[in-house]
């Protein structure tokens, strides 16, 4: 999940021309402010109703939305910088590479905990109301947010012990391995990377399994969610994806050395900003109730502007 290196790796080595650099950072910019649309008037339609906030499902569901975009955000801005400042402060690089990392993190762990609510709903249908309260659900995103944390803290920790303390006023391009750059820290992450993924994966198949089972005999709503399953699933496969970009990016290197900056590009766009677009399709647009009041909120918006817009 090095998704610090994946967003801004693509100009390290190479500079666009002008042309070039506009159009690309236009296409990022449309693509984060798209997704940031949806993603606002999900987060209003979820605070407008009663029915959403008090539902642990929509509670966990609207996390990642706003987790997402904050992702999102500070993707693009390092995206940005690279074209704009080239080198920043290593401390501000700092800061902006722990938040990208702390919300990179937090997907597959928030995936994983809707796994788990589906399966409660599903095959626990009786104790559902007792076990996913909505207190316990805001107790499991601090718990997801505190074991980010514990898994990034320590680069910030090692790399402060190691480095001169004149480094952290030096410019650097801004990329994870130029900050943190201990051979230690390379090392705990990849361990650590590891074995939140097993462990994600299990509690996904085993979610799964244990709905597939049920749905066999059961209602249609068991069956939506063993797909549901499936979508997370997938969603996690995209998180994933940035364990193949560096050698992805070789790969591409090798083949494509004329158009390095082109095919690296296109990674960024599928790695950083595709993950980011599935989670309010999927999850927001897919569900029924949300759909019918997202869809009142959007023609309720459309119809001030039309009336703003109308000449008296």
């Amino acid at each position: 999940m090095n998704l610090s290196s994946a967003n801004i790796s693509l100009v390290a080595s190479q500079r666009d021309s002008f042309s070039k650099a506009v159009a690309k950072n236009v296409i990022v910019v449309a693509l984060g402010i798209s997704i940031t649309f949806i993603n606002a008037s999900l987060v209003h339609t979820f605070h407008k109703h009663q029915i959403f906030n008090t539902n642990p499902r929509y509670i966990l569901f609207i996390h990642m939305v706003i987790n997402d975009t904050l992702q999102l955000t500070l993707t693009i801005l390092l995206f940005l910088l690279s074209y704009t400042l080239y080198h920043i402060n290593v401390s501000l690089c700092s800061f902006i590479i722990m938040l990208a990392l702390f919300t990179t993190e937090n997907t597959p762990l928030n995936l994983a905990c809707m796994a788990l609510e589906c399966y409660v709903a599903v095959c626990l249908p009786l104790h559902h109301a007792r076990i996913c309260t909505v207190w316990r659900t805001y107790l499991c995103i601090a718990l997801i947010w505190a074991t980010s944390m514990f898994s990034i803290f320590p680069d910030l920790f090692t790399a402060l012990a190691t480095e001169p303390i004149t480094f952290f006023s030096t410019r650097v391009f801004c990329l994870r391995e130029f900050v943190f750059r201990s051979p230690h820290i390379i090392r705990k992450r990849e361990i650590t990377y590891v074995l939140l993924l097993v462990i994600i994966w299990l509690t996904l198949l085993y979610t799964y399994f244990r709905i597939l089972f049920t749905a066999r005999t059961a209602s249609v709503d068991a069956k939506k969610a063993r797909n549901t399953i499936l979508l997370h699933g997938f969603q996690l496969l995209l998180c994933m994806s940035t364990y193949v970009y560096p050698p992805l990016k070789a790969f591409l290197n090798y083949w494509f050395p004329n158009s390095r900056t082109d095919s690296l590009f296109a990674c960024y766009i599928i790695i950083s900003i595709l993950p980011r677009s599935i989670s309010p399709v999927v999850y927001g647009l897919r569900d029924k109730t949300f759909r019918m009041y997202l869809k009142k909120h959007l023609m309720c918006r459309l119809t001030l502007v039309m009336v703003a817009l109308k000449p008296s």
